[in-house]
């Protein structure tokens, strides 16, 4: 029995010392994330034959590199992905992207406690004293040019010596572009006084009768949207942000937004497909040089700024010509999978980009598909949106079914082939991150949380999200950080659906980085390279007009936004678009058919006649259309409630 006892000791001692080695060292596997990494967890760096990074013959590599499984990939009907309830946290997502693993570590340490009510009050203040160090120089070295140069001091319009600066000129159009977005802004922080100061400049100061040539999708979400979204909430009898009101305003900004959009129908005309050039110039039209190809995100993310325009204004055109555009790049989707590409020729109708994903090209197009169902409650946009996240779901979502349970690697939507299906690379982009508050809009709130935390573990790893992020190699592809705003969205609306006060911790890291490594002489900087922390000496307007105005939201608890009752939804510039009663009504529907309203040379002529429409004046439509109808998404959630109060889903 001695010799048994000996024996039994010996095993008992030699695991104790694994025990301790894999305490001390970390050379045992993960506890329940990730397991087939033994020691560097290091995706291998391997090339197949078709030029893809693959995993070699008998190697090991992470399940994002396969395809879905074959039921899935084949197009045969089935059960969308669905995860099982958990909480991905970023200390699993650490392991993954090279940290120490998971178990009791700082996430948990730091984030299992309650935010205090002082803290919160204090991110608040120092979120707000973000926007107005911003926009105050802005006013005091840029306006009335467009952007501020914060390094310089000095202001920001188009590139005039180089018209294929497009970085640039897609952009800036010559009308105080950063003092326009930022309207909403001011009201939703409660800032009476500059709201009614800035906006009687907006009136005053801003034409657009300019010889600019500007990117149709930029000037809409950026300009359009915010004079929709300012117009609204000057015209809102019950003033929910205080006294926003202007003296003798007479719907100025709704007439700016409607000049503006008339200047960029010519962008519709002449196109075989429907589908919209992605240029137009203010003064002249469509340059004679202009591109045929544009991207599914640019021509297909117009309807919900056309559309309020069409509602507000009575008049069709607007969201006719908007809608007519979805429905063209909806018909061009692949029969096989249902995905879409990034790039199409609007002539031919021919995929010219066939990368499907859900970042640049591709992202506010999914989007504007939901939101435009919230807002006009047109029933065909939330079936597309439907039909579009199973393919998603289908194609694109790779990785084990729930975040924190079973086998293989977590969730992780990846760049495919449209047509097949097949992984096109292995690298994801910074506008990927808006993905998860779409996905609470939907109540697919679960599968938010574990795609937040993996987006959040590489801003942890950089103090920012780079622009293209490899995850096969844990490396940035594309390094700089324009300041952009996803993940502070999604941060957002995760903190509502949830009340997570890890969220509130998320937003917490958020804002001191920004202060950390981005803020200098005259307002946020663009960081030129995440790991290096330089420089380049541009501050975006969707800087002042979502990041700051995100990160407030989430702060101010007791903001109206917030209130019981309210009914309001952020279009993809983050612009504050009250969801009522008489957006959803169509006076029109019979004038969306596919053969009415363009002539023979493919211009847009139908005005419905005064006795066709319920006009829509925005001070007096109210009483003139029936109760509102209620709709409902497919709330998948107990979170959704709270989401409901937020987005008028009710």
């Amino acid at each position: 029995m001695q010799w048994r006892a000996l024996v039994l000791g010996l095993v008992l001692l030699r695991l104790g010392l694994h025990g301790v080695l894999w305490l001390v060292f970390g050379l045992g596997p993960s506890m329940g994330f990730y397991q087939r990494f033994p020691l560097s967890f290091g995706f291998q760096r391997l090339r197949g034959p078709d030029g893809l990074l693959s995993p070699a013959s008998g190697s090991v590599g992470p399940s994002w590199l396969q395809p879905p499984a074959v039921g899935v990939a084949a197009g045969r009907p089935g059960t969308p992905r669905r995860p099982a309830r958990g909480v991905c946290d970023p200390a699993h997502w650490g392991y993954l992207l090279g940290g120490r693993g998971c178990g009791p570590d700082e996430y948990e340490k730091r984030y299992s406690g309650a935010f205090p009510p002082q803290l919160r009050a204090q991110m608040r203040d120092l979120a707000r004293g973000m926007f107005v160090f911003g926009y105050d120089n802005y006013m005091a070295h840029a306006f009335p040019q467009d952007e501020l140069n914060p390094i310089h001091c000095r202001g920001r319009g188009p590139d005039r010596g180089d018209p294929s600066n497009l970085n640039i000129n897609d952009v800036l159009g010559n009308y105080s572009l950063t003092l326009v977005d930022a309207l909403d802004t001011l009201a939703i922080m409660g800032n009476s006084s500059e709201f009614q100061k800035a906006v009687k400049l907006v009136i005053n100061t801003v034409s657009f009768d300019k010889d600019s040539t500007v990117q149709v999708f930029e000037a809409t979400i950026r300009v359009l949207g915010s004079l929709l979204s300012a117009h609204r909430i000057i015209t809102d009898s019950k003033q929910p942000f205080g006294d926003m009101a202007i003296k003798d305003y007479d719907n100025e900004l709704l007439h700016m937004a409607h000049d503006l959009a008339v200047r960029l129908l010519p962008a519709f005309e002449n196109t075989k497909t429907g589908i919209p050039y992605p240029r137009v110039n203010l003064k002249t039209g469509v340059p004679p040089d202009s591109n045929n190809e544009t991207c599914t995100a640019g021509a297909g993310s117009l309807l919900v700024e056309f559309g309020i325009l069409s509602r507000l204004l009575g008049d069709s055109t607007f969201e006719w010509v908007a809608r007519r555009a979805v429905k063209a790049l909806w018909n061009l989707r692949s029969n096989d999978t249902g995905l879409l590409g990034n790039v199409v020729n609007i002539q031919t109708g021919d995929w010219v980009g066939k990368q499907s994903g859900l970042g640049a090209g591709l992202d506010s197009f999914y989007e504007y598909l939901l939101k435009s169902y919230i807002l006009f409650g047109e029933k065909e946009d939330l079936e597309m949106f439907n039909a579009a996240y199973q393919s998603i779901q289908n194609y694109l979502r790779r990785g084990r079914e729930a975040c924190n349970e079973g086998e293989g690697d977590p969730p992780l939507y990846v760049n495919v082939n449209m047509f097949s299906g097949q992984l096109m690379n292995t690298w994801i982009d910074s506008l990927q991150a808006f993905f998860p508050g779409l996905q609470v809009l939907i109540g697919d709130v679960e599968d938010a949380i574990c795609l937040h935390a993996f987006y959040y573990a590489i801003w942890k790893r950089y103090g920012a999200l780079p622009e293209r992020y490899n995850w096969q190699l844990q490396a940035p592809d594309v390094l700089f950080y324009p300041l952009r705003p996803e993940l502070v969205e999604s941060t957002y609306l995760l903190y509502q659906a949830t009340k997570n006060p890890f969220y509130l911790h998320v937003g917490m890291d958020i804002l001191q980085s920004l202060e950390k490594y981005t803020k200098v002489k005259c307002g946020y900087a663009t960081l030129h390279h995440v790991i290096d922390k330089s420089k380049e000496d541009r501050m975006e307007s969707f800087f002042l007009s979502e990041t700051c105005k995100y990160l407030y939201l989430l702060f101010d608890e007791e903001n109206p936004v917030h209130k019981s009752g309210s009914k309001y939804m952020f279009t993809t510039e983050g612009h504050i678009v009250s969801v009522d009663k008489h957006l959803r009504e169509s006076p029109w529907k019979e004038f969306f058919s596919e053969d009415r309203g363009k002539d023979q040379e493919g211009k847009f002529v139908h005005r419905p006649k005064p006795h066709e429409l319920k006009v829509l004046n925005s001070s007096s439509n109210c009483n003139r259309v029936p109760d509102e109808r209620r709709y409902s998404l497919p709330l998948k959630s107990i979170y959704m409630r709270q989401i409901d109060q937020m987005v008028g889903l009710i």
